[in-house]
C-alpha cells in the first residue's frame, strides 16, 4: 500500500542516490512484482540503488538505517471475533459492544497485545540485525506502538491518521473560514488521535480565527462532540473526532463503527496490484504504465514517512506536522516519556521542544490517557501487573464494572492465545 508513495518520497522528493530498499514480503509472486515494479521507478529516477524483496526478516534488516513499520496482525478477522464476544446475545442489551474500539477501551487493550507481539519480534530481529536504525511506525495503536519501540531503545517517530484531515480536520475547517491551509498557523497538540487545535492564525497579519471557531463549536456547528469537549477542555478536538471518542467513557452520541477500515481492504489491494504489474510491464515513461502510477500515487496515505525519515538521518532542519514521539518538553504539563502527538521540530536532524501548554483541564485528562497507553504497552510486553492497572485506570471503561472488565480481558486473551504467548498466561 505504502510502497509507491514512499519510493517516490525517497528517489523524486528525496532525491536519495543509490538507495538499496529491502521490503519483507514472504509471498514469492507478491515479492516478484514488488521488484518488478521497483526497478522501473529507480531507472526513471536515474539516481543507482534497487530495491529487493525477500521474506527472510534478517536479511531484509541487516545493516538497515532506517525501518519502515507499518504492520497490524490479522487486526480485522481478530476485532470481529472480539466483537462478537462482546455481544450479550440479547437483542435489547448490546453488552459491551461498545467496547469495541480500534485504539481504545478493551479492544483497544486486545489490539495493542496483539500488536505488541508483532513489534516486539521485529525488535528482536532489529537488535541483532540493525541494532542503531531509526523506526518510522504506522502500525495503530500509534502510541502505544511506538512506547515499544522506545522502550525497546530504539529512535522512533510515528505517524497515525493525521489531524489535519477528516470532518473537524484543519483542512476542512480552514475552507469554512474560506481560507487555504498553507495560509494559517496552527498549533495542534496532544496524543496521537486525541490532539487539538490550540491556536490559529494568519501567517500575514497575524489575525486570530480562534475566538470564531470557538463561536461555532459552542453553538453545535461542529457537532456535539466538539461541543461538549470544548465546554470540558476549553479547547478545539481536530481531525476525526470520533477517534477521540475511543479514549473516553460512552459518549450520548457516538457509537463505534460496526466495521471499522483496517489498512488496505482485499478490493484495494487487488487494484493496488494490477497497477505494479502495470507499470511493471509497460514502465512508467507514458501510456498505460505512466496513468497505473499516477493512480497509485492518487489513492496513497497522506502520510510521509520516508520525508520525515530522511530529515532525520540527513540530520536537516525543518517543521513536520502531526508527529508522534517521546515528549521531552514539548507538552511540558505532561511526564516526560510520554507519546505525545504535536508538530516536529527538528534542527540538525535533532528534535528540539515546542514547550506548548495546554489549558490545566485539557492536561489532566492527557495525562490519565497517557498512563493508560504505556500501561497497555508495557502489558505487550508481558508485564501483568500493568495489564490490570491498565484496566482499573482507563478512562474508558467508565461507568463500568472494572472486576468485570478484567475478567473479560483475560477471556478474550485466552481466545487469542494462539497470537498472545506472553499474556496467554495472565
Amino acid at each position: 500500500m505504502l510502497l509507491p508513495a514512499l519510493l517516490t518520497d525517497l528517489l523524486f522528493a528525496g532525491r536519495e542516490r543509490d538507495a538499496r530498499v529491502w521490503v519483507e514480503e514472504a509471498n514469492p509472486a507478491m515479492a516478484e512484482c514488488a521488484e518488478g515494479y521497483g526497478d522501473v521507478i529507480f531507472r526513471k529516477a536515474g539516481l543507482g540503488g534497487s530495491l529487493r524483496a525477500t521474506g527472510d526478516r534478517r536479511e531484509a534488516l541487516r545493516g538497515a538505517d532506517c525501518v519502515i513499520y507499518a504492520g497490524d496482525p490479522q487486526a480485522a478477522s481478530r476485532f470481529f471475533q472480539d466483537r462478537s464476544a462482546l455481544e450479550s446475545g440479547n437483542e435489547e442489551d448490546p453488552g459491551l459492544t461498545d467496547q469495541a474500539r480500534v485504539n481504545g477501551g478493551i479492544e483497544g487493550l486486545m489490539h495493542t497485545l496483539r500488536a505488541g507481539e508483532a513489534v516486539l519480534d521485529l525488535c528482536r530481529a532489529m537488535e541483532e540485525a540493525c541494532p542503531r536504525a531509526l523506526v518510522i511506525n504506522l502500525g495503530q495503536p500509534v502510541a502505544r506502538t511506538t512506547k515499544l519501540f522506545l522502550d525497546r531503545g530504539f529512535r522512533c517517530y510515528g505517524l497515525g491518521r493525521t489531524p489535519r484531515k477528516g470532518a473537524n480536520g484543519l483542512d476542512t475547517l480552514a475552507k469554512g473560514l474560506q481560507l487555504k491551509p498553507e495560509d494559517l498557523d496552527a498549533v495542534i497538540a496532544g496524543l496521537p488521535g486525541f490532539s487539538f487545535l490550540l491556536s490559529l492564525k494568519s501567517k500575514g497579519d497575524g489575525m486570530d480565527w480562534m475566538p470564531k471557531l470557538k463561536r461555532a463549536a459552542k453553538n453545535g456547528e461542529l457537532g456535539q462532540l466538539t461541543k461538549r469537549w470544548l465546554g470540558w477542555w476549553d479547547a478545539l478536538a481536530v481531525g476525526d473526532v470520533t477517534d477521540h471518542a475511543e479514549f473516553l467513557p460512552a459518549q450520548p452520541d457516538y457509537r463505534p463503527e460496526e466495521k471499522p477500515a483496517f489498512g488496505e481492504s482485499v478490493e484495494r489491494r487487488k487494484e493496488r496490484i494490477r497497477y505494479m504489474n502495470a507499470v511493471r510491464e509497460q514502465g512508467a515513461d507514458g501510456g498505460e504504465g505512466a496513468m497505473a502510477q499516477l493512480l497509485l500515487l492518487s489513492k496513497a496515505p497522506p502520510v510521509r514517512p520516508m520525508r520525515l525519515a530522511l530529515a532525520v538521518l540527513r540530520k536537516e532542519d525543518g517543521i513536520h506536522p502531526s508527529v508522534a514521539h517521546e515528549n521531552r518538553g514539548d507538552l511540558p504539563q505532561l511526564t516526560g516519556g510520554a507519546v505525545v502527538e504535536t508538530d516536529l521540530k527538528l534542527v540538525a536532524g535533532n528534535p528540539v521542544p515546542q514547550g506548548i501548554r495546554v489549558p490545566s483541564a485539557l492536561a489532566d485528562i492527557l495525562a490519565e490517557i497517557d498512563e493508560v497507553n504505556r500501561l497497555a504497552a508495557r502489558a505487550a510486553a508481558g508485564d501483568r501487573e500493568a495489564l490490570r492497572e491498565c484496566v482499573e485506570t482507563d478512562p474508558a471503561l467508565g461507568g463500568l464494572d472494572r472486576l468485570y472488565c478484567l475478567d473479560v480481558v483475560q477471556a478474550l486473551i485466552r481466545m487469542h492465545k494462539d497470537m498472545l504467548p506472553r499474556c496467554a498466561s495472565v
